[in-house]
């Protein structure tokens, strides 16, 4: 049986952001995948703080200039691309004037400015996902990784399922300790509601203000299986995605990564 193509929608890569847990595995994992012969595509959001000079950034013209609508404002969309030396694999960055900035910042924008996260997460998958449209790249794996990506499972699963980019792909949740302190925006389930989704979706969101507990409930509620990339995370989290009884990849250490989850992989296949 071929291999199958794997989309990764990441947080964050080293070495476009400094090197963390989270910034290498979403480097490495990718990689160690396209080792092994699977095809590969990796996104992450273009935070201001990256050089793209040193980095050798270029925007693709022919994917760009779409508008994404959040709280009925129009936001356009900038899609640009590195390559990853020396695997040479291409990452592609989600850009936008009201969500990243151009100058002057000294961190990545869900920190300096978490007032906009909510819409910027939802900038930022939307993106992704009417960019992989556009490519007519259809993964049978997409794996999202860090709380900015836990939108991605409700949205696929939700306003994507039929589409034929999507309508066949396994949705995998990683779980990473990657906490984010405070709430999301309160007006976040409103602005959810005006993009289409009903309550019944959004059910995680809708007890108490979104904090980050709650988010990764969502992703893992949508999701069709969950991995655990961290030692560390969340036991609330850890026995929310056991009592699921969706495929559940427990933590495999670095060593055996590779392996576990090319396993796991092959398993949704079936």
């Amino acid at each position: 049986m071929s291999k199958p193509k794997i989309l990764y929608i990441s947080q964050e890569i080293a070495p476009y952001l400094s090197e963390s847990e989270l910034s290498t595995y979403s480097r490495d994992l990718p990689q160690e995948m396209q080792n092994k012969g699977y095809e590969v595509r990796t996104f992450m959001p273009k935070f201001g703080i990256i050089n793209e000079r040193r980095n050798q950034l270029h925007e693709v013209i022919r994917l760009s200039g779409m508008n994404i609508i959040i709280d009925d404002a129009d936001h356009p969309l900038i899609i640009k691309v590195a390559t990853l030396l020396p695997s040479r694999m291409q990452v592609y960055f989600i850009d936008n004037d009201d969500y990243f900035q151009r100058h002057n910042v000294t961190d990545i924008e869900t920190r300096l400015f978490p007032e906009d996260n909510d819409e910027r997460i939802m900038f930022y998958i939307r993106g992704v996902i009417e960019t992989v449209k556009k490519l007519k790249w259809s993964a049978a794996i997409i794996q999202n990784t860090g709380w900015i990506t836990a939108l991605a499972p409700l949205y696929l699963k939700k306003q994507y399922h039929d589409d034929p980019a999507f309508s066949q792909s396994k949705i995998v949740y990683t779980l990473f300790n990657d906490k984010f302190e405070g709430t999301l925006d309160p007006r976040f389930v409103e602005k959810l509601k005006m993009s289409g989704f009903d309550e019944e979706s959004l059910k995680p969101l809708l007890d108490a203000p979104v904090d980050y507990i709650a988010l990764n409930k969502l992703g893992i509620d949508h999701a069709d299986a969950i991995a655990v990339a961290s030692e560390s995370v969340e036991p609330e989290l850890i026995e929310y995605a056991r009592q699921s009884g969706k495929p559940f990849l427990e933590y495999p250490g670095a060593e055996n990564r590779d392996t576990a989850f090319a396993d796991f992989y092959a398993s949704l296949q079936k």
